[in-house]
């Protein structure tokens, strides 16, 4: 009985192939429409990440302030420093760890041959690099064996690398910082900047190596990367310098502390909310052409009318009438959902990328927004077409099913 019915079902959409060809293709233009704009949402929030890619996922930054307020016998607006001795304190009273850098930094002139520019300078621990997820496109970070030994060697930024060397090796090559020469061991990839922190403008040497440019007994910030709980790693952080600097653990402005995990988790929450924008558009624009497949199939079932009657007077029951109605719009909105995938696949290829981060910055390509469609975006737009192909059918499949027999059989 199945088989016979989505026969018939089959037959029904060859009898009228102009009337059916227009509502799939109706249903085809709403589904390629939710897969691009979800594919969008998808590439955007790519392009979004790649410029926070600097600042890894577990890392927490403590940077050093002033006191908003008294403690103990500490007035308020006191000035915190933050020195080589809270490395250890870190070290020994925050869990989780698995590195920590400390990080002191000087605007310095960089020179080499007759070329010169002021960037950033910065002393770290070799680990530094890791922790900021520095790609090294030639040589390497210098080595944990540098941290300690007044090694003179630097790593530098892209940008820094193309104006003072202009296209020329600069690897093995000595620059000099502030009149000092150090040789460049290793030359930082490119990557998409979100502040002030240019990495691809910016120098970095040992830690030890860098007391030949500053003090470096007070520090700029201390980075560390953790595991686990980042609520946790924070608390105790406030926990163990409110300490040792005897400020109030609930001062903010006492040091400034950077958590990387929650603004990214902010930044998520921000995201998911643009897809799910997009995704409920792509709905509505989809039930356009669901509307216009309910529409199809009510003329349907008003033009089969008697049809439907001598199946019933036969022995049909409402069920298998509904099935055979309901069949008809499925396989509507299936073949109309794989042409629909067909065209989004051949737009996102024809259109390529969408001009985000290279606006703002040059080589900035990875972070413009491609249009992704990956396993995620297939499945909910499948769910979509679903839900909507059901909804559109099921509601004349239902009129027929509950037509009297009788007065199908009179109907003229």
């Amino acid at each position: 009985m199945i088989l016979d019915l989505a026969t018939q079902a089959y037959n029904a959409l060859r009898h009228n192939r102009r009337r059916s060809l227009l509502t799939m293709l109706g249903m085809a233009w709403g589904i390629a429409t939710v897969v691009l704009l979800l594919a969008y949402g998808t590439g955007f929030e790519r392009g979004i990440w790649s410029a926070f890619r600097s600042f890894g996922t577990n890392l927490v930054f403590i940077f050093p302030g002033r006191t908003e307020l008294q403690a103990g016998g500490t007035k308020a607006g006191a000035e915190i420093r933050l020195t080589v001795n809270d490395l250890d304190y870190i070290r020994a009273e925050v869990p989780l760890l698995k590195r920590v850098s400390p990080e002191t930094s000087k605007n310095c002139v960089v020179a080499y041959g007759t070329r010169s520019a002021t960037y950033g300078v910065s002393g770290v621990y070799a680990g530094y690099g890791h922790m900021r997820k520095m790609d090294v496109a030639e040589g390497s970070f210098f080595s944990e064996a540098d941290d300690f030994t007044h090694t003179r060697v630097a790593v530098i930024g892209s940008e820094a690398k193309k104006k003072l060397f202009s296209g020329q090796n600069a690897l093995g090559e000595n620059i000099r910082l502030d009149g000092i020469s150090y040789q460049i061991v290793g030359i930082i990839k490119h990557q998409i900047q979100n502040g002030d922190d240019n990495i691809n403008e910016h120098v970095y040497v040992p830690y030890s190596a860098m007391s030949d440019l500053t003090n470096t007994y007070y520090l700029n910030a201390i980075v560390m990367e953790y595991e686990g709980d980042h609520a946790k790693i924070v608390e105790a952080v406030r926990e163990s310098m409110a300490f040792h600097h005897n400020f109030d653990p609930k001062d903010q402005r006492a040091i400034f502390v950077f958590d990387v995990f929650a603004d990214l988790l902010d930044l998520q929450v921000i995201t998911t909310g643009i897809r799910i924008l997009l995704g409920f558009i792509g709905l509505l624009t989809l039930g356009i052409g669901g509307v216009g497949l309910m529409n199809i199939m009510l003329v349907s079932v008003t033009q089969r009318t008697r049809e439907i009657g001598v199946e019933k007077a036969l022995g049909a029951r409402r069920w298998h009438i509904l099935f055979q109605f309901l069949a008809e719009a499925l396989v509507i909105t299936a073949l109309g959902g794989l042409l629909g995938v067909m065209l989004a696949y051949l737009i996102s290829w024809s259109v390529g990328s969408l001009t985000l981060w290279s606006a703002f910055e040059e080589n900035a390509s990875e972070g413009d927004i491609h249009l992704y469609i990956d396993s995620a975006t297939l499945l909910w737009s499948t769910a979509i077409l679903s839900f909507v192909g059901i909804v559109s059918g099921m509601l004349p499949a239902i009129k027929a099913a509950r037509l009297d027999p009788i007065e199908a059989l009179r109907y003229e």
